[in-house]
């Protein structure tokens, strides 16, 4: 995936805020299939993807807190709870949690997910990582909403089933939980967009530049920023 190309296509649009999707195994005994989470924080052990749009350009050093955008974050969370009057239709929805980004295409070791546990991380899964990051050089709102679609190895005892998905991570029964749990995320995202749409956008992640303009190294067209042409237009 192209995941410079998605962001800048998006900038492009005029998009200022995103909610992503992604389909994590669960590490934390705590979260079970069929369970949405929205994480808060992030590890990254991607290798081989481009990871900034300011390569050798001496911008873009930028902090990373809050990872994701606390307000859109929010949003999505007022949303999961107003639904039915406050009735929660799918299964647990847990506020916060670290999402662990692998390269891929294969799924992890047991040691691998055993060092992930031990590192702090509750799933594992292949996107977010550098589209976050990339959101964030931006000025882009940025928040993901995790539907879980299987256990991680090892954390359960999961025996080998041929042809089957994720070859028996996930548990016989179980598929209908977490497709339920993935048809809901439209909508969430959908009331959460209308709950900020209009609303100044008063966080970090809208001004992440700013100590480059307040310097004058950048101007107000991101393009500029990019091909590394200071002020730009």
């Amino acid at each position: 995936m192209n995941y410079r190309a998605n962001i800048y296509a998006a900038k492009s649009l005029g998009v200022t805020r995103i909610v992503a999707w992604t389909g994590p195994g669960a590490i934390s005994r705590k979260v079970r299939t069929g369970d949405l989470v929205l994480p808060d924080d992030l590890l990254d052990f991607t290798r081989n993807r481009p990871s900034t749009f300011y390569e050798g350009k001496g911008i873009g050093f930028l902090r990373q807190f809050p990872v994701f955008c606390e307000i859109l974050r929010g949003a999505l969370r007022s949303a999961w709870g107003s639904r039915e009057g406050g009735k929660l239709r799918y299964a647990g929805l847990h506020f916060g949690g670290t999402y662990a980004c692998t390269e891929g295409p294969r799924l992890e070791t047991p040691a691998e997910i055993r060092f992930l546990a031990r590192a702090g991380a509750d799933l594992v899964g292949m996107t977010l990582c550098p589209e976050a990051f990339l959101a964030r050089e931006l000025e882009i709102c940025y928040a993901p909403v995790a539907y879980v679609t299987n256990y991680a190895e090892g954390v359960r005892k999961m025996p080998y089933r041929t042809g089957a998905l994720f070859e028996g991570m996930l548990p016989p029964g179980e598929a209908a939980a977490v497709e339920a749990a993935k048809n809901s995320i439209p909508e969430i995202a959908i009331a959460a967009a209308r709950a900020v749409a209009g609303q100044e956008r008063d966080c970090p992640c809208a001004v992440s530049m700013e100590r480059y303009r307040m310097r004058g190294v950048i101007g107000p067209d991101f393009r500029g920023w990019i091909a590394g042409k200071g002020r730009g237009r």
